[in-house]
């Protein structure tokens, strides 16, 4: 977002500039997004770092949990269908609650039949199910993303947008940790009652099936973007055909013609990268060693969601302090060097403070470039009849080092071990940081203007 002007001297007084700036996140649209931003949080795991947890106590080996990877193609594959959602109507559901909130409540009932399907298979003795369960849940979690990334651009004005970000990044990391930490106590909790490991496994799915109404029981309350209700009046007497393939070539097309555009793209695929490769394994890593489950998930929802919030706090503070291509800078080193933390506790063994410092440093950076990796692809969406398809194309991009490049971790962890793989972690960070300097010196980002959060 653009930097608002240097303030006058009509400024009001610093305490009713802090009272409007916490008000706006009480604001009725900000809390819609921020409960949004909680339900796309909470399935990402569900077919990630603890469909894998579940996975390892049940004995499946780490070659086969590294390229569980895969089943997250839909979250890079996801701009293929955006275009779809921007212009097509769903039966009943757009009609009863318009363009964005009908595809809202579909997707995420969709969302709630896969996680129950996920739920109901056995990863000991039928992992190509667990597959196709985990692939359905990414799936229907990408559409529920291009809507929600769509309804927040539109329902929210100008002087909301930030808020909205904030409130919308800070509830999905929370979803995550629902899903992740959550679900882990939760099994444990079933299992305490006498319930097999198996059956405490898919209750826990259910229940995290359950949570997912939050969001739909938001969709139902909020009302349809004024913009969304504008675009549909403009493009009734289009044919779908018509809608969609208009969505589909304006966003790419203008996209495309812009100076460095494929490095930039490559850019997008390879920043995270060097968190995804690790965190592929983090989970694995932290049972083999010899921590419980328990001992992982309390660590994970007390400490590292502390961490995550204020690194959230200092991403902001570092992109409104510095340039946004300074900003990735420091985001991208400090992501990559936090991998250490992870080959230092492999060398202590086990002990819940180190294994509390490695997930604070890990939560805290990863917070910090994930927030200032959000300011430049936002920047990069400048058309706004694009935006949706645009930023989808980007997200899914992005997630392309969390699906393929990630999914050979596994292979790479049992041929090197623990402490190497993670140093070699921080080493494949080195390509992102290479486009970053190229794209610095080709003035990529003067082209994006001032960029804040």
């Amino acid at each position: 977002m653009t930097a608002p002007d240097a303030a006058s001297p009509a400024v009001p007084p610093a305490s009713a500039s802090w009272r409007e700036s916490l008000a706006v996140y009480l604001q009725p649209r900000v809390l819609i997004v921020l409960l949004l931003g909680f339900s796309s949080g909470l399935p990402l795991a569900l077919s990630g770092s603890t469909l894998l947890v579940w996975m390892r106590e049940a004995g499946v080996d780490l070659g086969t949990i590294g390229l569980f990877a895969l089943v997250g193609t839909p979250y890079t594959l996801k701009f293929i269908w955006a275009p779809l959602v921007d212009a097509l109507h769903v039966p009943f559901f757009t009609h009863a609650f318009g363009r964005r909130r009908g595809w809202l409540v579909f997707s995420q009932l969709l969302l709630i039949g896969a996680i129950l399907l996920l739920a109901l298979t056995d990863p000991a003795h039928s992992p190509l199910f667990v597959a196709l369960g985990a692939l359905l849940v990414a799936m229907m979690s990408a559409t529920q993303d291009i809507v929600v990334d769509a309804f927040r651009v539109e329902s929210l004005p100008e002087n909301e947008q930030a808020a909205g970000m904030a409130s919308y990044v800070a509830a999905y990391r929370i979803g995550m940790l629902v899903s992740t930490a959550g679900v882990l106590f939760l099994v444990t909790a079933f299992e305490s009652t006498g319930i097999g490991r198996t059956s405490a496994w898919m209750w826990g799915y259910v229940s995290m099936a359950a949570l997912v109404l939050i969001g739909t029981l938001t969709a139902l309350a909020a009302t349809e973007p004024e913009q969304s209700v504008r675009a549909e009046a403009a493009t009734r007497s289009e044919s779908a055909f018509s809608r969609v393939l208009h969505a589909a070539i304006g966003a790419f097309s203008e996209f495309l013609t812009r100076r460095d555009a494929l490095t930039a793209l490559a850019f997008v695929v390879l920043y995270k990268f060097t968190d995804a490769f690790s965190g592929t394994m983090t989970a694995p890593f932290v049972i083999d060693l010899g921590f419980t489950r328990n001992d992982y998930a309390a660590i994970v929802k007390g400490v590292g969601l502390a961490a995550t919030l204020i690194g959230g706090f200092a991403g902001g503070y570092v992109a409104r302090r510095y340039s946004l291509v300074a900003s990735l800078w420091i985001g991208g080193a400090l992501q990559a060097a936090s991998n250490l933390a992870f080959a230092w506790l492999a060398h202590v063994g086990v002990n819940q403070w180190a294994l509390a410092l490695a997930i604070s440093v890990e939560n805290f950076t990863g917070a910090i470039g994930t927030v200032i990796f959000v300011a430049y692809l936002s920047a990069l969406c400048q058309n706004p009849l694009h935006t949706a398809t645009q930023y989808a194309l980007l997200t899914a991009l992005s997630a392309v080092g969390r699906t393929y490049l990630s999914s050979g971790a596994g292979y790479v962890a049992a041929a090197t071990g623990w402490p190497l793989f993670f140093i070699i972690s921080v080493l494949v960070a080195v390509p992102s940081l290479l486009l970053l300097a190229f794209l610095q010196q080709r003035k990529h980002f003067d082209t994006l203007g001032p960029v804040r959060i």
